[in-house]
């Protein structure tokens, strides 16, 4: 009963259907992981996601045979390399200030590099004659960049250091010779080309699969008022990582050790299931408590009994280990329409849509608007 009851509390079900360990750890690791407010992407630097979708337009005049190139394909790459340039200033002309440069490839080991990589541009990129340091958001050996790099601005210079021309290259670079990325295995080929390490595709793949999530919008345009309010700001979080006790009205925050399953959300910020119930709900004016289970006493009970056809968009939707006792919810969503919901499932996921039957124990819902 303790086990049960400390569930209901923080809305984590038997852990499932999770990433890759690999992909959730350094998920929880690197930095705030979070949704910008109103927008499509994490925490992607609006200049930076303006030039991801630019190089989109731009890259079939360089491989008119390259199929499935999408913004959430530079931008996995881009968040692993650099972090989308967070916390640098980014012109409207795309110029990243101050530059960014890797370590020094000498071999000494520092940054985990171990191989000597001998100058080859005199300093013209990476800022030093004595050897090589890859450059700019996507981290480019200045070798490389001679001879890929493309001008995506039309000031007739390629600038690694410039995130249309680093962005636009870069989807030139991962297209090869004409891949067809909506399949996967050439997809992974195309990041292993990029970095021969697994972990390093299976950690970009991780966060192109949150991107995709992201930009998925769902049909809101019947849907009106407060409960739009509420509905897009739970979206607005899509992809970003699910922490165990975290988040609460103000946005994403590091949650508390442990899960039933013994996952600890301390070291992840992000959202539990009620945590962003409590958000979007913030968003729209209204004050939940932080539980699933006290979140169903809040607004018009709606019977399990009545089935998911009685739902309506902005109702929160429940589950629970003894449908029909309400002290025994352990979860809660966000009804859209079309039978799904925006859910924070459990820890290894982020949030994302899902289908009100992806869980267990349909008890019912409750209409706050």
């Amino acid at each position: 009963m303790t086990l049960l009851l400390f569930a209901a509390v923080c809305c984590a079900a038997p852990v499932g259907n999770a990433i890759s360990a690999y992909v959730a750890l350094k998920t929880g690791q690197q930095d705030d992981g979070g949704i910008a407010e109103g927008g499509s992407a994490a925490y992607i630097p609006p200049r930076m996601l303006t030039a991801y979708k630019k190089a989109i337009q731009q890259v079939g005049k360089y491989v008119p045979k390259c199929q499935g190139m999408r913004w959430p394909i530079l931008a996995g790459i881009a968040k692993v390399e650099s972090n989308h340039a967070v916390g640098r200033n980014i012109t409207d002309n795309g110029d990243i200030r101050p530059k960014i440069y890797g370590v020094l490839l000498n071999g000494s080991g520092a940054g985990g590099n171990t191989t000597v990589f001998p100058d080859t541009d005199n300093g013209k990129w990476d800022g030093t004659a004595t050897g090589e340091r890859a450059v700019g958001p996507f981290q480019f050996m200045p070798s490389t960049w001679e001879s890929i790099g493309k001008d995506a601005g039309g000031d007739k210079i390629a600038d690694p250091h410039n995130a249309d021309d680093a962005a636009l290259s870069a989807a030139i670079y991962l297209c090869g010779n004409g891949r067809d990325l909506t399949k996967r295995a050439q997809l992974k080929a195309a990041i292993l080309q990029y970095n021969h390490s697994s972990e390093y595709v299976a950690d970009v793949l991780g966060w192109i699969d949150q991107y995709t999530a992201a930009a998925k919008d769902p049909d809101l345009k019947n849907v009106s008022g407060k409960v739009r309010t509420a509905i897009e700001a739970a979206l607005s979080q899509r992809g970003v990582p699910y922490s165990w006790g975290g988040g609460n009205a103000k946005g994403p925050s590091y949650g508390f050790c442990c899960s039933p399953s013994g996952k600890s959300g301390a070291r992840t910020k992000g959202f539990d299931c009620s945590g962003l119930t409590a958000y979007a709900f913030a968003k729209a004016g209204i004050r939940l408590p932080r539980t699933a289970a006290a979140q169903a006493g809040v607004g018009r009970r709606i019977p399990a009994g009545l089935g998911t056809g009685a739902l309506k968009p902005g109702d929160l939707v429940f589950y629970a280990y003894a449908p029909g006792r309400d002290s025994t919810i352990y979860h809660v969503g966000i009804y859209i329409g079309s039978g799904q919901m925006v859910n924070a499932a459990r820890p290894g996921t982020v949030v994302r849509l899902d289908s009100v039957n992806a869980m267990s124990g349909f008890a019912g819902g409750a209409r706050l608007l």
